[in-house]
């Protein structure tokens, strides 16, 4: 399915199902994309998170039916997925700045949160730098965490200054593997976990041989072909700007390449990540149309 075409079709389904229960992986499955690579192009593409937007989508629908007094308080926060009208009142407070009892009462304004409609313009892949390389399968060791898609832009780079700082936590035989395959030379995403609301994240090297210390995991990527995608300039912008053109530019309407797998890597130069001539890259695996 075309790219563009696929998040029309998740604000649809998201419309359709606005007072149920919405399951990521259950929208990721009617639209044909691993949740990790439909969360991660939505927010590209559309500037919000889904839980995001179905959160503001459903708070703006809730403020309209106590604007025309339909609903009791405790039936609209069931209705619209919350647990307690505690908080729904709190979420509600947060997005339009009253709660519902001062709306009801005809105080204060409510914020207007209204179906994306997709525009996207489309540039054309050719004026992306990229290569197509068939690689053999390899694998990568390094240590993992779980990361909600939600939380992970401000998370991960937590988890970077955490493993790498120079009081980083490790044993030293994961020092010796870290050493050994130049760990932090990738970051692999890895969607796999059931749900479609976490993925994994292993600050990596490529695994070569030996021992794999207690707290440390490897995973192997099949032979096939990656897009590379150069970036050139300071961490993390650099990365962040190439990372939202594939989205926006590179894989709406691109004919002849699809995402192959739930998983990328951020390849990592090493030395000054914020010199002007600093260099990554963006590898997605990919398969022919």
């Amino acid at each position: 399915m075309e790219w563009t075409e696929s998040i029309r079709r998740v604000i649809d389904y998201t419309e359709e199902h606005l007072t149920e229960e919405i399951n990521i992986a259950d929208i990721a499955r009617d639209v044909s994309i691993s949740p990790f690579y439909l969360q991660k192009g939505f927010k590209l593409m559309t500037g919000y998170s889904l839980g995001e937007y179905i959160r503001n989508r459903r708070l703006y629908q809730a403020a309209l039916e106590i604007i025309a007094g339909k609903e009791k308080m405790i039936d609209l926060a069931l209705k619209y997925g919350y647990d307690t009208p505690e908080s729904f009142t709190k979420a509600f407070a947060r997005f339009h700045g009253v709660s519902p009892s001062q709306l009801k009462k005809g105080s204060g304004k409510i914020q207007v949160f209204l179906p994306l409609k997709i525009h996207i313009e489309i540039r054309g892949g050719n004026e992306m730098e990229y290569t197509i390389e068939k690689m053999a399968s390899f694998r990568v060791i390094g240590f993992e965490r779980r990361f909600n898609n939600d939380s992970s832009y401000l998370e991960i780079p937590k988890f970077w200054s955490e493993m790498m700082g120079k009081s980083a936590p490790i044993t030293e035989k994961q020092g010796n593997i870290a050493w050994q395959c130049k760990i932090g030379e990738y970051g692999v995403c890895i969607d796999d976990i059931p749900g479609g609301t976490e993925f994994r994240y292993l600050i990596a090297g490529e695994y070569r041989d030996g021992e794999i210390p207690e707290g440390m995991v490897t995973y192997e990527f099949p032979e096939m072909e990656w897009a590379k995608f150069p970036c050139r300039g300071p961490m993390p912008g650099a990365l962040q700007s190439v990372n939202t053109r594939i989205f926006k530019e590179w894989l709406p309407g691109n004919p002849d390449w699809e995402i192959a797998m739930p998983a990328n890597i951020e390849w990592y130069a090493g030395g000054d990540t914020s010199a002007a001539d600093y260099q990554s890259a963006i590898w997605i695996p990919v398969k022919k149309k």
